[in-house]
């Protein structure tokens, strides 16, 4: 029989579980890597705007109950409240739990959908995988440092409306799964979050004009099977160009993509299958 973990003893040993690695990776970052962690925050817009971009908030999940993405967006607004206007001072750490804190229900934070494990289920302030995943792809399209960010490690849903290469989101789960940046640049960096009825928004911003474009690309999408499962697989890069002349600088593979599929077969595209197995 496998032997039970301290915080699966009851709420008590979880709250206690919970708070201890809380302080744990506080220790970690602030002790052991001396992070200088952001919480300045502006109303005014910095003058340049890097990127910005907008995710939809609800999505057709299969064998998901939609009351979990409507409660998501309850979630989302009120952690982006926390995160909107942040001001990253050069050699300082953004932090995405450091500025959202405990979702509680006293915060008014509800039920959403939350992925553990490779499995699917609900749990306060279920859904903000999605903020985490919006500033990620900001980031993406600056040459900040990213210095902490938890990948996906299966693919969990088939594709609906994604405009975004496949893996490019990110895990969090407070506090133990965080989502950092650095700000590397010689100047501040400032992050916009908002929110309408049908969509999730964000910016990075900055004082001086960014002299490059970022572009994501997927490469070579397929599945394929191993041992009667499926995977997804793909390569995503970065491609970095001068603004100026258009010149490409740079192309950086920043995600190779071996994804356990988790949905039903019969959705994967059978045009996208390599090799002899059947998807049926």
């Amino acid at each position: 029989m496998k032997r039970k973990l301290f915080c699966e003893f009851g709420p008590i040993a979880y709250e206690i579980s919970l708070r201890k690695e809380a302080l744990r990776k506080d220790f970690e970052d602030r002790i052991l890597k001396g992070y200088r962690i952001a919480r300045k925050k502006s109303d005014e817009n910095l003058p340049f705007l890097w990127k910005g971009d907008a995710k939809i908030l609800f999505r057709k999940l299969h064998g998901v109950d939609m009351q979990l993405q409507y409660n998501k967006a309850t979630n989302l607004k009120l952690a982006g409240k926390k995160i909107d206007g942040i001001v990253i001072q050069p050699g300082e750490v953004f932090s995405l739990w450091n500025l959202v804190g405990r979702t509680s229900k006293r915060k008014g934070y509800l039920e959403g959908l939350t992925i553990s494990d490779s499995a699917l289920g609900k749990g306060r302030g279920g859904g903000l995988c999605q903020i985490g995943n919006l500033i990620h792809y900001l980031i993406l399209h600056t040459d900040l440092e990213i210095v902490e960010k938890h990948h996906h490690s299966d693919a969990l849903f088939p594709d609906e409306k994604r405009r975004v290469p496949f893996g490019t989101g990110t895990s969090i789960a407070y506090k133990r799964l965080d989502y950092k940046f650095k700000n590397t640049s010689d100047g501040p960096v400032q992050l916009r979050i908002w929110q309408d009825e049908k969509m999730l928004y964000g910016e990075i911003r900055g004082t001086k004009p960014l002299p490059f474009k970022y572009r994501l690309v997927e490469e070579d999408q397929h599945y394929a099977m191993e041992d009667g499962v499926f995977y997804r697989n793909s390569k995503v890069y970065r491609i970095k160009t001068e603004k100026e002349t258009g010149q490409e600088l740079a192309k950086e593979l920043v995600l190779d993509n071996h994804s356990r599929v988790m949905y039903d077969y019969a959705l994967i595209p059978r045009d996208q299958i390599r090799g002899d197995a059947d998807a049926t």
